[in-house]
C-alpha cells in the first residue's frame, strides 16, 4: 500500500464532495456550462462587499503594514478588533488574549481539538453534520460520535445526553447548519448547556462545547443566539469565507469564553497548535478583516435563491424543510438509497451530494451558492428525475 493504512478510508470519505465538483468540470466541458447544474460545493459566489477591495488597496499602498511573522495567535490589533466587535454584539467581556486568528474555521477547529482532546477521547456532534468533522477528529486522534437530531434537524437533547460517555471531551455544534440549514433556538441551546453541565459533574470531567459558526451572518428572519450565553465552557469559531465571500483566503478565528475552565491554557495551546499546522493565519487578510468587523455580503441574494429553489422543488414534488440559514437545502430522497438517487439526478446533468456522507442517509444536499439561472434551469431535470420513479 503506497499510503498509510489509516489514510485509506479518510481519502475515500473525503472525496465525495470533491468528486462531484470535479465531475462538474468534466460535464461542463462535455455538455456546455449552461447545460450542467452543479449544486455540489458550498463555494460562495456572491461578490465580496466593496469594502473588501477598498481595504485591500489601502493596505497594499500602506508601507507601514507588516507582512512578517507575528505572535502565534495573530496580530494583537486584529485580535483586539475581534474582541471589541464580539463584546459589542454579545457583551461577553472577551479579551484579545482569548482570540486566536486562524486559517479559516477548519484551522480554528483543528487548533481547538489539538488543544483539548487526548487520543482516544470522543468528539460528539449531532447528525447530519459537516463531512469535514470526520477528518478533524481523525487528525486529533479523537473518535467521532454522533447523536441523531429531531425530524426537523433540531437538537434532540435526550439523544445527546444518552451519547455522552466518560470519554466525551468535546460536543461540537454547527448553527446555522451545514448541510440542513437549521438554526438552533435559544431554548434548545439552553437545554444543551444544562445537559453538558450535568454530564461534566457526572463524569467529573469538563466537557467543552465548540460552536462552529461560519454561517452565523447568513440567516433568514431568525435570530442566531449567542452560544456564550448558555454555557461558560464554550469556544466559538468562525471564518470569513461565507460572510465576506473569502473562502479561498483562509481567514477566521476562535474565541474562548472568559469564564471557561482553563481558558488561558486553551488559548495558549491553540496558539501553539497554529504553529504546528500552518505557522500563522495569513498576514494580509488578518489586516483586512481587522478593519471589516460586522461587514457582510448581501444576504438578500441567498434569500432570493433559497425561495426560488424551494418553490421549484416543491412544484416538482420534493419534500424538505425550508432552511433558516446557510445556503443549503437538504431534501428527502424519493427513494431510500440517496446515493442511487444522486446518480439518477446526474443523468439530468444535476450534481448533488448524497446525505449519507453527512450522516443523513435518505437525503441529499444542494448548495444554492450558485447563479439564479442555474437554479431555474435545473427544475425540468429535477421533475424528470422524480417522474422517472413513478
Amino acid at each position: 500500500m503506497p499510503i498509510a493504512d489509516k489514510m485509506v478510508k479518510m481519502v475515500e470519505a473525503a472525496s465525495t464532495i470533491r468528486k462531484m465538483f470535479e465531475e462538474g468540470i468534466r460535464m461542463r466541458e462535455k455538455f456546455g456550462a449552461d447545460n450542467v447544474y452543479d449544486f455540489s460545493l458550498g463555494n460562495p459566489d456572491v461578490p465580496p462587499p466593496a469594502a473588501v477591495q477598498d481595504t485591500l488597496m489601502d493596505l497594499i499602498n500602506d508601507n507601514s503594514i507588516s507582512h512578517g511573522y507575528m505572535p502565534n495567535p495573530g496580530f494583537a490589533h486584529v485580535r483586539q478588533a475581534v474582541a471589541d466587535y464580539l463584546n459589542k454584539e454579545f457583551t461577553v467581556g472577551l479579551t484579545p488574549d482569548l482570540v486566536v486568528m486562524t486559517a479559516g474555521a477548519a484551522g480554528a477547529l483543528n487548533d481547538c481539538l489539538r488543544a483539548l482532546v487526548n487520543p482516544g477521547e470522543e468528539l460528539l456532534t449531532p447528525a447530519p453534520y459537516f463531512v469535514g468533522y470526520n477528518q478533524y477528529a481523525f487528525v486529533a486522534g479523537a473518535t467521532l460520535v454522533t447523536a441523531p437530531t429531531r425530524p426537523d434537524f433540531h437538537l434532540d437533547l435526550n439523544a445527546i445526553q444518552a451519547a455522552i460517555t466518560p470519554k466525551t471531551r468535546v460536543v461540537l455544534i454547527n448553527s446555522p447548519n451545514n448541510p440542513t440549514g437549521a438554526v438552533y433556538s435559544m431554548e434548545e441551546l439552553d437545554g444543551l448547556g444544562r445537559v453538558l453541565e450535568a454530564a461534566s459533574k457526572k463524569f467529573d470531567k469538563r466537557i467543552y462545547l465548540i460552536s462552529d459558526e461560519p454561517y452565523r451572518k447568513i440567516a433568514y428572519d431568525v435570530d442566531v443566539p449567542c452560544i456564550f450565553d448558555v454555557y461558560d465552557h464554550t469556544i466559538v469559531l468562525t471564518s470569513y469565507s461565507k460572510e465576506l465571500s473569502l473562502a479561498g483566503e483562509r481567514i477566521g478565528y476562535l474565541a474562548i469564553h472568559p469564564k471557561a475552565e482553563d481558558a488561558a491554557l486553551i488559548a495558549g495551546a491553540a496558539g501553539v497548535a497554529n504553529t504546528m499546522m500552518y505557522v500563522n493565519a495569513p498576514a494580509m487578510f488578518q489586516h483586512v478583516v481587522g478593519r471589516l468587523q460586522g461587514i457582510t455580503v448581501d444576504i438578500g441574494i441567498y434569500r432570493r435563491r433559497r425561495d426560488l429553489f424551494c418553490q421549484g422543488l416543491k412544484e416538482a414534488g420534493y419534500e424538505f424543510d425550508v432552511p433558516d440559514g446557510a445556503f443549503y437545502l437538504f431534501p428527502k430522497s424519493p427513494i431510500e438509497n440517496d446515493v442511487e438517487f444522486v446518480n439518477i439526478l446526474k443523468e439530468q446533468n444535476i450534481l448533488a451530494v448524497p446525505g449519507t456522507g453527512f450522516g443523513g442517509p435518505g437525503h441529499f444536499r444542494l448548495s444554492y451558492a450558485v447563479p439564479d439561472k442555474t437554479i431555474a434551469g435545473s427544475f425540468a431535470g429535477f421533475k424528470k428525475a422524480m417522474d422517472s420513479l413513478r
